[in-house]
């Protein structure tokens, strides 16, 4: 067991740091936080003791904490937009807000139900590469028979000619709550640890007809209360768990500095990595990604198989 007066030692804040910035850079982009996650961490030496892993793996969730504040930022218009709706004061800011809400509930909901079940199951190497495999091919799919029309579209219409708008995309503001619980549907499936979250709404989003822009856009609002609920889970799951077994909590094993350290940089690396992705998915689609996520699927696989990285 780690004795809690030293445990300030247990991560150093330069470790905290760069965790922070996998998960910040990582989060919204669809290449799985989880893969990047559980190879950083591995990389840096914080798998033993059980202590200490189990701390940093709530600690790896809590530090979403910092691409919830990245995207308020980014996004307070629309935010505020909502906010403005659910008192009645704004019409499109009222039908975005229970697009999210519909968008949002099938994970809360599943979430709660099977997450110990996912975890007992599903976090194991073989599942995690599966995802990663998998979801790398089904980007490359997607990017060329749905998106890469539409940028082709798009350039027709930038040319001076007619395009309709079901070639094109439809914007945010077009989306109907049918659709978006058919985002919301598709976020179940990033449950799935290596699956990514990201990749699962900007590919519903896609799908139901939204413009890559306009589904990013979704799916970074759609972050919010997602990130935030697992968050808040995951937390008190934590300190719960500890205070039951008279342990020491995340707080005590990592200290109270790194954390802090963690979700700074965590939330200026998703404000970077946000901007970034969505003027990038604009002129190059998801392909990128898709071939990025099996590269990575490979080095994962073979670090897992040397014995330099460790899971669960």
């Amino acid at each position: 067991m780690i004795d809690p007066q030293t445990a300030h030692a247990a991560m150093q804040v330069w470790q905290a740091a760069v965790l922070g910035l996998v998960e910040g850079v990582t989060e919204y982009l669809p290449v799985s936080s989880t893969g990047h996650l559980i190879l950083a961490s591995s990389l840096l030496g914080l798998d033993d003791p059980p202590e200490l892993k189990a701390a940093v793996d709530a600690f790896n969730i809590v530090v979403q904490g910092g691409a919830i504040l990245a995207v308020l930022g980014l996004y307070w218009p629309r935010v505020w937009q909502m906010l403005r709706g659910l008192v009645g004061k704004d019409k499109a800011g009222l039908r975005l807000a229970i697009n999210i809400i519909v968008a949002f509930l099938p994970a809360a909901v599943l979430g709660v139900l099977l997450n110990d079940w996912i975890e007992a199951r599903l976090f194991n190497p073989a599942s995690v590469l599966t995802a990663l495999a998998l979801g790398g091919v089904f980007m490359i799919a997607l990017d060329r028979f749905k998106i890469s029309p539409m940028r082709r579209a798009d350039a027709r219409a930038e040319a001076g000619e007619d395009v309709p708008d079901t070639e094109r995309g439809h914007e945010i503001d077009d989306l109907t709550p049918l659709k978006a619980l058919v985002v919301g549907l598709m976020q179940c499936v990033a449950m799935w640890p290596g699956t990514s979250r990201s990749m699962m709404t900007i590919v519903g989003g896609v799908l139901v007809g939204l413009r890559p822009k306009a589904a990013a856009e979704f799916s970074f609002l759609l972050g919010l209360p997602t990130l935030g609920g697992a968050c808040v889970y995951s937390l008190a799951k934590n300190l719960k768990e500890a205070h039951d077994a008279g342990t020491p909590n995340m707080f005590d094993t990592i200290g109270v500095v790194p954390i802090a350290v963690g979700l700074v940089v965590a939330t200026v690396s998703a404000a970077l990595a946000v901007k970034w992705l969505v003027g990038f998915l604009n002129k190059h689609g998801l392909s990128v990604f898709g071939w990025y996520r099996l590269v990575l699927c490979a080095v994962l696989a073979g670090l897992i198989a040397a014995g330099i990285v460790t899971f669960g």
